[in-house]
């Protein structure tokens, strides 16, 4: 379906542009515009090319995706590229995460930046959350325990990559790992890599290139989908999990008094 008629509207909205002021940047009549968005005519090539420019937005998502589905603050910085970032909001206008189910996370990253890969994932709210653009990721394996292999881990969407803060786990979708759930050592100002390191000390920790980074999702909270046996509860069980992951209990002791 074109959407280009309600696209045009739309953005002018975001902007808080007239009919008028949108003419003027981008050389054409007042009627044409309302033309336009009225679908009592098409818009030539020449007019689509220059919309694209202004807004930073391809001319494929303008006649593809409805972009009334998405609000100001959509519209992130990527690689040099402006890229659609659609943040879905129901009834209510509260913000939609988006889940990126277990099937089909082999999958995102050639999907990550597709509106309509995105607009097809199941969704769901969680009103406690911080403000900011959040999405849900599948968790494999045991490299972070106690995180359960099948929970889900929610992050905030990190823009500015300067912002990751050393010690904190992010969701990082990278060229040559796929998706990766790891604690961040932050070593862009040194070297423009990042640290990978898991909680389970059984694996080894490794560097990539901050260039190699396509999203990085701070962790916001998790969801566990499998229930804690009682042996995981006793506390012999949290102790063994503190000694494997090498932190001294007397150190933690005297660092909280």
């Amino acid at each position: 379906m074109n959407y280009i008629a309600t696209n045009i509207k739309h953005l002018r909205g975001l902007k808080n542009l007239s009919q008028q002021d949108l003419a003027e940047i981008l050389n054409v009549s007042r009627s044409r515009i309302g033309s336009y968005e009225e679908k009592r005519s098409a818009p030539t090539i020449e007019f689509l090319i220059s919309l694209s420019k202004h807004f930073k937005i391809t001319i494929d998502l303008l006649l593809k995706y409805d972009l009334s589905k998405s609000n100001a603050t959509t519209f992130i910085q990527l690689n040099e590229q402006r890229i659609l970032f659609p943040i879905t909001v129901d009834d209510a206008n509260d913000d939609l995460i988006e889940i990126v189910p277990v099937k089909a996370s082999a999958g995102y990253l050639s999907g990550y930046d597709d509106p309509e890969y995105i607009e097809q994932l199941q969704k769901m709210k969680l009103p406690f959350l911080p403000t900011g653009k959040h999405r849900a990721f599948p968790i494999k394996g045991d490299s972070m325990l106690p995180m359960k292999d099948g929970s889900f881990v929610i992050g905030r969407f990190i823009e500015d990559r300067n912002e990751i803060k050393s010690g904190r786990t992010y969701v990082l979708v990278t060229i040559n790992d796929g998706m990766v759930y790891k604690r961040v050592q932050n070593n862009i100002d040194a070297n423009q890599t990042l640290t990978l390191i898991s909680d389970n000390t059984n694996y080894q920790e490794y560097s990539i290139s901050i260039n190699e980074v396509l999203e990085i999702w701070e962790f916001t909270c998790s969801i566990n989908t499998q229930e804690y046996s009682q042996e995981e509860l006793k506390i012999s069980s949290i102790l063994n999990m503190f000694n494997q992951l090498g932190i001294e209990l007397k150190a933690l002791e005297k660092s909280i008094k």
